[in-house]
């Protein structure tokens, strides 16, 4: 039987000045830091050997993963980044506060684009200040799979081969997984190996710096799922 863990990363400062974060790269804050180092504290009061690390590019989760694999003195674990961990692209609304954003369009329609399954939220070209395209950790992607912004339905797309590609055989081989990512593509990974419906995962929350612990057996069915703290 494997062990399957996600952490959501800490808070981040822009959690803390309640703006859409999507890809832009932002750091934790220093409740987010906390966070993390506390994750790693329950994870090894936990006793989880881990045996692989995932987690995206971006700087929150790489570090929300650094300080929970210290915190349970394991941070010589292997890790692999990917951007197929991202978190959602919010496309032109990244860097926008939620509030004023909410008072700009109505806070019915920034409800549609931050929780509807398929509705994409306004996007970016490749042009436009601020586009993954212009950013050199994407230079090697081909440029129709960089996004101008997604819906949650578009993020399962891109996360599920990478699950297919490197962690399920991960987990069918016996080992234990740590994936330190982001609410969206964490919760992304959730509805599909809880076969959650489109419409009940709108309900679902990953809390920041949260373990949620899975084992799973051979099939990777789910036997026990808790959340740590």
């Amino acid at each position: 039987m494997a062990k399957l863990v996600f952490i959501r990363h800490g808070q981040s400062q822009w959690n803390l000045s309640n703006q859409f974060t999507g890809w832009v790269d932002v750091d934790l804050s220093e409740e987010g830091v906390k966070q993390a180092q506390n994750a790693g504290h329950l994870l090894q009061e936990e006793g989880i050997d881990f045996d692989q690390a995932y987690t995206s590019v971006l700087t929150r989760a790489i570090k929300t993963l650094h300080y929970a694999l210290e915190g349970c003195g394991q941070l010589w674990v292997p890790e692999e980044k990917t951007w197929r961990l991202n978190e959602r692209h919010y496309g032109a609304l990244q860097g926008l506060n939620k509030e004023e954003t909410a008072d700009k369009y109505g806070e019915e329609q920034v409800h549609i684009w931050r929780r509807s399954y398929d509705t994409l939220p306004p996007l970016l070209s490749a042009d436009d200040e601020g586009s993954a395209a212009q950013d050199r950790r994407y230079a090697d992607l081909d440029p129709r799979a960089i996004p101008g912004g997604e819906n949650l339905k578009v993020t399962l797309e891109r996360v599920i081969p990478f699950w297919e590609d490197k962690i399920a055989p991960d987990l069918i081989a016996g080992k234990n997984v740590i994936i330190a990512a982001h609410g969206n593509s964490l919760r992304a990974l959730t509805k599909y190996i809880e076969d959650i419906s489109d419409a009940d995962i709108m309900d679902v929350e990953m809390a920041t710096g949260q373990p949620v612990v899975y084992d799973l057996d051979s099939q990777l069915k789910i036997v026990n799922k808790k959340k740590l703290g």
